[in-house]
């Protein structure tokens, strides 16, 4: 059997990219607004609702239970209503984005509940608004350990997009089962594995860099 050309690795490589590019938008994205809704609906918080939020946060938990494969298959019907396939690189988008959303607004609503409560207090205290305080309290004290947590959610992404290839999404998950699992090509297998760890070393040392930028409390 020979071996994929350099350009599989290279089609693979920009297809796991833009997977993992377009579902970490639209994923971090919706995963902030809504751990942001989940700190501030929270009892004695800026927005109490305690029935909202206790509908979000089981609604999180349930959808974080459910293993990605599962979703991946379960989201089917979904994926072919919203990008017209079930099979390719945007069709992966769809589960990877349900799946990672209620995974990063756990991480971020954990370091936006650690916000010191006296600041959120002072901020009352001197007559701002409460979207106000989200926006220039809660937020900016937040950023550090939401930065941390795109970085760790990326990642997961990573290694979601490469079962994803398992099923015909593309990508380097795709190249090591198409080529080296089924066609016994260990190389291939020993390669792809050389590149994912390449991909998250670089993204953890950006993420980890962008966090100490954000810390002004270093």
């Amino acid at each position: 059997m020979s071996l994929p050309a350099l350009d599989k690795y290279f089609q693979a490589f920009f297809e796991t990219l833009l997977m993992v590019g377009a579902s970490a938008v639209l994923a971090i994205s919706g995963g902030l607004l809504l751990a942001v809704v989940l700190t501030v609906t929270a009892r004695h918080n800026l927005y109490p609702r305690p029935r909202l939020h206790r509908a979000l946060s089981v609604t999180v938990n349930v959808f974080r239970a459910v293993p990605f494969i599962i979703m991946l298959v379960a989201l089917l019907p979904v994926t072919r209503f919203l990008v017209g396939t079930t099979l390719g690189t945007w069709a992966a988008v769809v589960p990877l984005t349900v799946n990672l959303i209620p995974f990063y607004a756990r991480i971020a609503q954990v370091s936006l509940n650690e916000v010191d409560g006296g600041l959120v207090e002072a901020a009352r205290a001197m007559g701002c608004r409460r979207w106000h305080i989200v926006r220039h309290v809660l937020l900016p004290e937040a950023l550090p350990g939401i930065v941390g947590g795109m970085t760790v959610s990326v990642i997961a992404m990573i290694n979601a997009s490469a079962m994803a290839g398992a099923v015909g999404a593309g990508g380097l998950g795709d190249l090591a089962i198409r080529y080296g699992y089924e066609r016994y090509e260990t190389r291939v297998m020993f390669e792809v594995i050389v590149i994912l760890i390449a991909l998250v070393s670089v993204i953890q040392l950006l993420g980890e860099g962008l966090a100490r930028r954000f810390d002004h409390k270093r």
